[in-house]
């Protein structure tokens, strides 16, 4: 089939649809409709199936005579190792440290916190919560004590899985102290915690409270799955906002098996023994979805890598993984391979490995520039397929599904949405705008299985966030626009639109022009308040590895190249060099940040900032630009 009529058979019949989709799945009771909306707009799927997700992931594919088939594959430059995990040992040990949680009391809807690095500990951890019906929170590995605290008062665990360390480039964090300090500064106190004693990092336990991995789980009877109801939460995950409380997004059991089920073929195009590698990270969405959960319950080998994409050692780690392994499907931010072309702008790298395994390079996290993808077409040799979702959605709202039809690639757009998904464009009174007009995006409820259905303990919190601004829809946050042939455009955060004279325009347009400039790497355009014309932009340059160009030079260029490219109505004429830009521990740069400290703004230092001292050095570069403001 075609994609036209995929989407098309699902926004006829959908309940005929999703119901086809979870015959994929094995059911303990199957349910016997799909979608429940007798409490609209908060909206339900398979709420009267009975299901387990670890049984999905691992116990099926055993059953079914493929225990020694690789699940998981850990690659870690940073400690020189790599060791493969088949499903059978998978499935033991799973078992095993479900069984010692059970033992101490740990149960269906109890909540279970997990702080670990990139280990397939960690994915085990998260298994077998899933195994015995508990709800896990994986809180990204080494952050702050006082964030760490704030969602151990949000989710109440009544255990907490930690390791005693991990390990960056040079440095090992201590996660022991920072849970310490965590639970310490917390209202509510764990019964117990677990910790994976790394070689690297042996950590102090408490007598009484702290439970050595291996010994915790000595002499335990392994634990069997335990069926839950398919609206049962299966993890909270907890949004990396920069400002506030953070929300706790609920992922409910049964949706998220047939839905993430589904995206594997359709989308990724992987089955049953491929090997499929997403580069991020446990603690973000893309690792819950498709490091743990997806390439699991589809039969793949999954990576867990624990490096970056440069400096591990070198800007050629991505390649050698794809090559070592034969990945054939890759997942990753545009920001990693920014930080690959800078390093490494011609490419020569890439031309030290067998790449013949890989079929397609998907992109997500952000919006993927031209320049970006174009780049890495040029260096692959394969589909460069930029997609959209967010922690909210846990798969595409909108892909190129390869599994289905490969769509005409027009880059700068992830492509077309994703049956489940009726994606609209609206003005602020919630009208649909015409093709090309750029509006805030949303989706027409119901969303889709898969997805949020609330929050965690904040249903007031969940209708404000995304539901009252467009009664009958879900609100994205993301701003952009769709062509006449229903390509879809995010050009920005609804906070990143600008108001320049009264003219709507979007930030991301304006750095797709700056990131064409030869010398450019990556850079960042923001919003600044302007007295007469309301905002101005602003640009922020990196450039390349071994650019030599004098700096007003390069901001000449690019002052001209958006002059000529968006017109005179942009008023671009502000930008500066800066060797780089703040950045979430997942890549998104900082934009709202630093549009605080040009309007010389108090802000909140961002929970999830990869390095708080770039903040003064773009301070720095705004008081050249004339922000005075900016200093403080």
């Amino acid at each position: 089939m075609a994609y036209n009529d995929v989407y098309g058979s699902w926004k006829a019949d959908p309940e005929r649809f999703w119901m086809q989709a979870a015959e994929a799945i094995d059911w303990v009771a199957k349910p016997s409709r799909a979608l429940f909306a007798d409490n609209a707009p908060l909206y339900e799927w398979f709420v009267d199936g009975q299901v387990n997700t670890c049984w999905n992931a691992v116990d099926r594919h055993v059953e079914a005579g493929h225990g020694d088939r690789v699940a998981i594959i850990h690659d870690s430059p940073v400690t020189h190792t790599r060791h493969e995990i088949t499903y059978a040992e998978l499935q033991a040990r799973v078992a095993s440290l479900a069984g010692a949680l059970r033992a101490k009391g740990i149960g269906k809807g109890d909540r279970v916190i997990i702080y670990m690095p990139m280990v397939p500990e960690a994915l085990e951890a998260m298994l077998a919560c899933a195994r015995l019906g508990a709800i896990h929170s994986v809180v990204f590995g080494g952050f702050a004590a006082h964030e760490l605290a704030v969602r151990i008062d949000d989710a109440q665990p009544r255990a907490i899985i930690a390791a005693s360390c991990g390990i960056e480039p040079g440095r090992v964090v201590h996660y022991k102290p920072l849970l310490d300090a965590a639970i310490e500064q917390a209202a509510h106190k764990p019964d117990f915690c677990v910790i994976f004693q790394r070689e690297q990092e042996v950590a102090q336990l408490i007598e009484g409270r702290d439970h050595d991995w291996h010994a915790f789980q000595y002499g335990v009877a392994p634990a069997d799955c335990v069926a839950v109801e398919g609206n049962h939460p299966a993890y909270i995950l907890y949004t990396s906002g920069t400002t506030g409380q953070p929300k706790g997004v609920v992922r409910p059991t049964a949706g998220h098996l047939v839905a993430l089920h589904w995206t594997m073929r359709a989308i990724y195009d992987v089955g049953p023994g491929d090997v499929f590698w997403a580069a991020s990270d446990v603690g973000w969405v893309v690792g819950h979805s498709y490091i743990c959960y997806a390439p699991l319950i589809a039969g793949c080998t999954t990576i867990v890598f624990e490096g970056k994409p440069v400096g591990t050692p070198d800007a050629g780690t991505f390649w050698r993984v794809i090559a070592e392994h034969k990945v054939r499907s890759f997942f990753t931010a545009p920001t990693a391979f920014r930080a690959i072309k800078r390093e490494d702008p011609e490419g020569k790298l890439v031309r030290d490995y067998d790449l013949s395994s890989l079929r397609a390079l998907y992109l997500a996290g952000e919006r993927a520039d031209p320049d970006t993808v174009k780049w890495a077409e040029a260096q692959l040799g394969v589909p460069v397929i930029d997609h959209w979702w967010q922690t909210e959605t846990g798969w595409a709202i909108a892909a190129n599904p390869l599994g289905i039809e490969k769509l005409p690639v027009k880059i700068g757009s992830p492509s077309v949405p994703m049956p489940g998904y009726d994606v609209q464009v609206l003005d602020e009174g919630g009208h649909p705008v015409a093709p090309g007009t750029l509006g805030a995006i949303a989706v027409k409820l119901p969303l889709p299985p898969g997805t949020l259905p609330g929050l965690w303990n904040a249903e007031a919190r969940f209708r404000k966030s995304y539901l009252e601004h467009f009664p009958g829809y879900y609100e994205t946050g993301d701003a952009g626009y769709i062509d006449e042939d229903g390509y879809l455009y995010i050009m920005a955060r609804t906070d990143d639109v600008i108001n320049v004279a009264g003219h709507r325009l979007s930030t991301g347009g304006m750095e797709e022009v700056l990131a064409n400039h030869p010398d450019v790497a990556e850079c960042a355009v923001i919003g600044v308040a302007d007295a007469l014309k309301g905002q101005l932009p602003l640009g922020l340059l990196c450039l390349n590895k071994g650019s030599n160009r004098p700096h007003e030079e390069v901001v000449k260029d690019c002052v001209r190249l958006v002059r000529e490219q968006i017109g005179p109505v942009a008023a671009f004429k502000l930008a500066v060099v800066v060797d780089r830009l703040p950045k979430t521990r997942s890549g998104k740069i900082l934009r709202g940040t630093m549009v605080k400290i040009a309007d010389g703004e108090a802000f909140k230092m961002p929970a999830t900032i990869d390095d708080p001292a770039i903040l003064d050095e773009i301070a720095a570069a705004l008081k050249t630009l004339g922000y005075p403001a900016a200093a403080g």
